[in-house]
């Protein structure tokens, strides 16, 4: 479809590619652009449907675990943004400004949540959305009561006697909140701990038995 436009409206573009910002004549579309953009339509409209499906699915299998349920109150606006400043990475190649629009976009993480909140009020509970700034559940550590910023690629916690998976800690750190939603109960957690890495390491071994994971898990 972008090749189609460009090829019938040559005199839209710079040479560098971009739009002329400037340049008010009316756009010009084949008949096979205005047939691809209608399927295009369609395509998104059934992608809407089927993601809206899925969420309604998952919140169910979810809130069938249990009602107190624990999310980290975030910007997925913020996340859309692409970066304003350039850099450069270890290797001295720019990065890319593109951050996890697209990603964002094809999951609809905050229609999920939307979800589950209506599903909890129908029996008068609530999500309970922690301070991410205060909690900062992918850097905490509770066996030395530190923080330490990790990079996206990290996707594991290595505590010397074990290994935990970055999301799964960062949900049970969640889960042992304070009811201020502000602070992580180190005692909890420590109380909590070994049940926890049990069914952390049962869940590991589940997922390592399937053909296709998560990335994120990296596994």
């Amino acid at each position: 479809m972008d090749r189609s436009k460009r090829s019938t409206n040559p005199m839209k573009y710079k040479d560098d590619g971009t739009i002329k910002i400037n340049n008010k004549d009316k756009w010009v579309f084949s008949k096979r652009y205005m047939k691809k953009k209608a399927q295009l339509k369609e395509l998104q409209r059934l992608n809407r449907v089927k993601r809206k499906q899925d969420h309604e699915k998952l919140s169910n299998a979810i809130i069938s675990l249990g009602d107190v349920v624990f999310v980290e109150n975030m910007s997925f606006k913020g996340l859309q943004r692409r970066a304003k400043e350039t850099t450069v990475n270890e290797k001295g190649k720019f990065k890319e400004k593109k951050r996890f629009g697209r990603s964002i976009s094809n999951r609809a993480p905050s229609m999920l949540l939307n979800i589950l909140e209506r599903k909890l009020g129908y029996i008068g509970k609530h999500l309970n959305k922690v301070n991410t700034n205060l909690i900062k559940a992918s850097q905490y550590n509770h066996l030395t009561n530190t923080f330490e910023k990790k990079k996206l690629n990290e996707r594991w916690n290595d505590f010397g006697f074990c290994k935990i998976q970055k999301d799964l800690y960062s949900a049970f750190l969640l889960m042992n909140c304070k009811e201020n939603l502000e602070e992580i109960d180190r005692k909890r957690c420590e109380d909590n701990f070994e049940q926890f890495r049990l069914m952390h390491d049962l869940e590991i071994k589940r997922l390592k038995l399937k053909e296709k994971t998560p990335i994120s898990m990296g596994i």
